[in-house]
């Protein structure tokens, strides 16, 4: 039979309640439903073994990093990349250990691909009890570090795209150290993910070295993509360049001192405050940020939304609601920026 997602599968759909009932516990229970349904419609149209073991492994995968990850959603997370291949005795692995020791200071916790290089500084410095290393499995290199090995919150993909789900999902901030093809491919994917809305917006970090790693690879985002029209001015908000650790560290906690989180529902952004802006300050937003409004819309202050409902634990936040035109992404960066300065 062709199974469907809505509720016409008859004795399918009965053996699916069933078999839920049964397992007792279960959250979510429609969507634990659809999820059973896409698995047996993958049983039905694929016979071919790579696509299934992927899709399984997958699936695994991202359970377990549910798993791992769920404990700690109240806190916040920094994202750290970097290359595997600097030394401990080099100057900016010291100063990944003396960054990742000042966000720990101030409660967060770090994830790491959990390797050596950069990834272990990372780790060294937040302590192994502040601490997450989402590694991979590779012929090289690619070993938990000492700080990591056997670490509860140690996980280990076969897939680098899962791996890079846990890395952007489960972070509030991201911050880039030096590094080679990974950092970079990492880096570039988190810029295009904030500059589409394809993830919550964050601060995002590249912390140079004294040789100006990053100033470098700022001179060529500037002569080859934004001259050339690649990119928009906007887009220079979604990042931050610094040699300074504590600046880094700064620039990370400051993007939070009152901007809490941003939920979009059809044209609405609806963002979530630690504390209430005064009317002067809403009608300043608005002479400063109109691109970032539809036509006719307005920045209005208001307790949670409707569509909140399923967020209760947020409910006492203040809100700003605007219909957001949704192209610029970058430009709501440095709007969050602006608020944080009231």
């Amino acid at each position: 039979m062709e199974l469907s997602f809505s509720h016409t599968n008859e004795e399918v759909d009965r053996l699916i309640d069933r078999l839920i009932n049964a397992t007792e516990g279960i959250k979510r229970p429609e969507l634990i439903r659809e999820l059973i349904i896409s698995s047996l419609k993958i049983g039905q149209e694929n016979d071919y073994l790579p696509d299934l073991k992927m899709i399984n492994r997958t699936l695994r995968e991202m359970r377990y990093t549910t798993r791992v990850f769920g404990p700690y959603r109240n806190r916040k997370k920094v994202t750290i990349f970097g290359s595997a291949r600097t030394k401990p005795e080099e100057p900016i692995y010291q100063k990944c250990i003396r960054f990742s020791r000042l966000l720990a200071a101030q409660g967060w916790m770090t994830i790491t691909g959990g390797g050596p290089g950069i990834m272990q500084a990372g780790n060294e410095g937040s302590g192994a009890e502040n601490t997450f290393a989402v590694n991979i499995r590779l012929p090289f290199e690619q070993k938990p570090n000492p700080f990591m090995d056997k670490n509860p919150r140690l996980i280990t993909y076969k897939y680098f795209f899962n791996r890079k789900v846990a890395f952007v999902k489960e972070a509030d901030a991201v911050a880039v150290f030096p590094g080679g093809f990974g950092t970079l491919d990492e880096a570039m994917e988190v810029f295009t993910l904030v500059q589409t809305g394809k993830t919550s917006p964050k601060p995002l970090v590249l912390v140079d070295d004294e040789e100006g790693f990053w100033e470098q690879f700022f001179d060529f985002v500037k002569e080859q993509l934004l001259i050339k029209g690649l990119i928009s001015g906007e887009d220079f908000s979604i990042f931050t360049i610094t040699k300074d650790e504590q600046e880094a560290a700064a620039v990370i906690e400051t993007f939070y001192k009152n901007y809490h989180s941003v939920r979009f529902h059809d044209e609405l952004a609806i963002i979530r405050l630690n504390r209430p802006l005064a009317p002067e300050q809403v009608h300043t937003l608005e002479e400063e940020f109109p691109e970032l409004l539809q036509e006719g819309g307005h920045i209005s202050c208001c307790g949670p939304v409707e569509v909140e409902a399923d967020e209760p634990e947020l409910a006492q936040l203040p809100r700003l609601v605007f219909p957001f035109n949704r192209f610029h992404y970058g430009l709501l960066i440095a709007f969050i920026n602006r608020i944080n300065t009231f």
